[in-house]
């Protein structure tokens, strides 16, 4: 997916049908609330807000074709967020090929991928022959990206959202982002490679200023988090909201349960509200608070992990 780049999930109601996908339907420039149409029985819900489409764009490469539909949100003259969901029918006469070429894509790529890289700040796979379900957690040098990306093929395919950037040039754009990839693919339940991502402008989880905005300098990367405590916070939190959000594109895209990755202990929830002995209730309450608005957590789960910590 073009960088690993662009945008995530904020929940997700995906199952693999075999029904040919909509993204198509939709055109640059159109605003779009509540949800995407995927298929004709599968919708993608949309966080809050008005999205417009900056892109829909198609990758061929090893035999595959993968489409992509590309959204940005705006808010206070302000970039806030980026969601990006591609697809790919993996049937067909060819499956041994489309299967190997598959595997090529996602973890042999010397760009990025499902693999431990040193900017990614968490990595969770499960992988068995083809079958594979994958998170990524890291930071974005949103200027790398669109200007001066490691992938030389990946400046072509940002022409849209520079020219998205051109057309709202009034608009602030963060210099560092947020961001988590998740991706499941088993001909176990479905006949679709299916991918989400999400970008979030750290301001959303009232992160503080930055000082680093290089992809190697952030106070986000994993070798410099640890001398930025409130960055880490903002990191932790982060983790926690994209690990949340991965079980349930698991559990809506019908992950077999030997599939699932362990997530459970990077998840700040009712069972697991931060235990620092250094963080006093009020920063507690301000960190549940962040979870809540930020959806990771239901008003339901809120309440009550609201009401432990108090007790």
């Amino acid at each position: 997916m073009k960088n690993f780049l662009a945008s995530l999930l904020i929940i997700l109601f995906i199952s693999f049908n075999n029904v040919e996908a909509r993204i198509e339907h939709y055109s640059i420039g159109q605003i779009i609330t509540g949800y995407v149409d995927l298929t004709k029985k599968t919708k993608l819900k949309l966080p809050k807000g008005e999205w417009e489409v900056i892109d829909r764009w198609t990758w061929s490469g090893h035999g595959l074709k993968f489409s992509c539909l590309d959204l940005g949100r705006i808010e206070k003259n302000e970039i806030m967020e980026g969601m990006e969901t591609c697809y790919s029918r993996m049937g067909g006469a060819y499956v041994k090929y489309m299967d190997q070429a598959l595997i090529e894509v996602m973890f042999k790529d010397k760009h990025d991928g499902c693999y431990e890289r040193p900017e990614y700040y968490l990595v969770k796979v499960y992988r068995k022959g083809s079958t594979h379900n994958c998170l990524v957690i890291d930071h974005v040098d949103v200027m790398k990206e669109l200007y001066n990306p490691d992938d030389p093929y990946s400046r072509g395919l940002m022409a849209r959202t520079k020219q998205w950037l051109r057309d709202n040039s009034g608009v602030k754009i963060p210099p560092i982002m947020l961001a988590s990839t998740h991706f499941y693919f088993s001909r176990l339940v479905g006949g679709y490679w299916f991918g989400v991502s999400y970008s979030i402008n750290p301001k959303l989880l009232n992160a503080p200023a930055n000082n680093f905005f290089t992809e190697d300098t952030s106070e986000y990367h994993k070798l410099n988090v640890h001398r930025y405590p409130e960055h880490k916070k903002t990191m932790e939190k982060w983790v926690s909201i994209s690990s949340q959000r991965h079980k349930e594109f698991e559990n809506l895209s019908k992950a077999k349960t030997k599939h699932k990755l362990k997530l459970d202990k990077y998840i700040i929830g009712e069972n697991t509200i931060i235990k620092s002995n250094n963080e006093d209730i009020a920063n507690q309450l301000k960190s549940l608070n962040d979870l809540y608005k930020s959806g990771a957590l239901s008003e339901e789960e809120f309440k009550k992990a609201k009401k432990k910590l108090l007790n």
